[in-house]
């Protein structure tokens, strides 16, 4: 697993949201940019986090930051979460790893005493310029944008 690191510049990346859009990193060109990663859509982690960053959507944007969403699920996966949700963010259905390789969050996991490969709950904090400003690897699901405007 390669992470990205403080400093380092995103390489450019395109992936499909929840409705089969094409974003790509160039589109944030001259924002904030705030990139979480999460396991799995609808899972209660997963749907703490995202909850907590639409709850303090109108905060992070007032500090000029964008926000997108990734995992490896399905478009329809994806779609369903932000519905059922309400989600004013694109969440990415990153199935083929593109983005999540260009970041390197994937890698060795433990859980509950068994060893796999999976993607780790990671958010990037990017700045105008696509340089990462932050990586936060402890995420607090229940309190992410606490973390984000600390």
């Amino acid at each position: 697993m390669n992470m990205l690191k403080v400093g380092d510049k995103v390489p450019e990346f395109s992936s499909k949201d929840q409705d089969g859009n094409v974003i790509n990193l160039n589109d944030y060109k001259g924002k904030k940019l705030i990139v979480f990663f999460y396991p799995r859509a609808n899972t209660p982690g997963c749907t703490a986090e995202a909850c907590n960053l639409r709850d303090n959507y109108k905060l992070l944007q007032e500090q000029g930051y964008e926000i997108l969403g990734v995992s490896e699920d399905s478009e329809k996966k994806q779609s369903n979460f932000r519905n059922k949700y309400d989600f004013q963010f694109p969440l990415l259905a990153d199935e083929d790893h593109t983005v999540i390789e260009t970041f390197g969050v994937w890698g060795p996991k433990k859980f509950m005493g068994r060893e796999y490969d999976g993607l780790h709950r990671t958010t990037f904090v990017i700045d105008e310029n696509g340089t990462i400003e932050r990586v936060i690897e402890k995420v607090k699901t229940k309190d992410h944008a606490a973390q984000l405007l600390d």
